[in-house]
């Protein structure tokens, strides 16, 4: 049995196609984890909703728990961490993370950017040692052969590489950067384009990256292990 994080990072809490001015990210995430569970209904689903229920912001006390060894910790820093490493134990447990994460003036929504500070810590998600030759970072989730997928929605078009808005797009980029930085590099991304203009080219858009997220889904369900019958 794999487990799956699906997170979400949309403002908007419902999902488009039903409700009223509902997420395109919150549309193609579901989308993917109910074809997920059609295809490995035997798996273990783990949710968390970063979009309507942001993580605590990262604050001096947060830094100061988190650089204090663990053996050294007081109390009241191990109170300051718990969040994060309620967040961290669930991303170390996930096979498949799934995040649905729409662009917000060109980067990650705030709820994203809090969850992405919560789960990069040092001895828990990365390595640090000034003393080691060369680098002193090191990615400690290497060997946990984690997959990646990032599902966005974007007001214009054109973010893709070498397209006309690529140098505007601090999505994609900045997730596989944080990410690979801990160790997780087998990252995928299927993103929504045309929200602002909301006519046939979103529609076609949507449908679009529906089916690439069927095909993806087949793809990655088959790289795990079988189901025990």
């Amino acid at each position: 049995m794999a487990t799956l994080l699906h997170i979400d990072a949309s403002a908007r809490p419902g999902r488009s196609g039903i409700d009223p001015h509902g997420s395109h990210s919150r549309r193609l995430s579901a989308h993917f984890v109910a074809w997920w569970q059609k295809t490995r209904p035997g798996d273990r689903i783990v949710y968390r909703d970063v979009g309507q229920h942001p993580p605590s912001p990262v604050t001096g006390e947060w830094i100061h728990a988190a650089f204090t060894q663990p053996a050294q910790r007081e109390p009241w820093m191990h109170e300051v961490l718990a969040e994060s490493d309620a967040l961290v134990d669930e991303l170390l447990t996930a096979d498949v993370i799934v995040a649905g994460v729409p662009m917000y003036n060109f980067g990650v929504p705030a709820g994203f950017k809090a969850y992405i500070d919560n789960i990069v810590r040092v001895g828990r998600t990365f390595g640090f040692d000034r003393s080691r030759q060369g680098l002193p970072y090191w990615p400690m989730l290497t060997e946990m052969h984690k997959r990646l997928v990032v599902l966005s929605s974007r007001g214009d078009y054109g973010y893709e590489p070498c397209e006309r808005m690529a140098q505007a797009n601090h999505v994609e980029p900045h997730i596989r950067t944080v990410f690979g930085y801990l160790g997780i590099t087998d990252v995928h991304g299927i993103a929504v384009e045309y929200d602002e203009f909301g006519d046939e080219r979103l529609q076609a858009s949507l449908a679009q990256a529906e089916q690439d997220i069927d095909a993806l889904v087949e793809e990655l369900a088959e790289s795990l292990e079988p189901l025990a019958c």
